[in-house]
């Protein structure tokens, strides 16, 4: 399963570890993400949401129908 936020899309990016002699190797950066339920009155059922941590401040913010919309717009959202 990848690890990809469902509203945001954010995905692992990549970098390096540096050591303290300047040796690089190859490391991931994942996304905070959390399963996460909500319900939706509108269609009065409940989903289930992989989403990162920032991702939910905005739905804390401004409420989950109206990400949701945003996001199916922009074509991140899978459900």
């Amino acid at each position: 399963m990848a690890r990809v936020c469902d509203i945001t899309g954010k995905r692992a990016r990549t970098g390096n570890n540096v050591s303290h002699a300047k040796n690089r190797t190859k490391r991931k950066f994942y996304p905070n993400l959390q399963k996460k339920r909500f319900y939706l009155p509108e269609e009065d059922k409940w989903i289930t949401l992989k989403v990162a941590t920032s991702a939910l401040r905005t739905i804390n913010k401004n409420g989950i129908t109206a990400v949701l919309k945003k996001a199916r717009e922009n074509g991140n959202v899978l459900v």
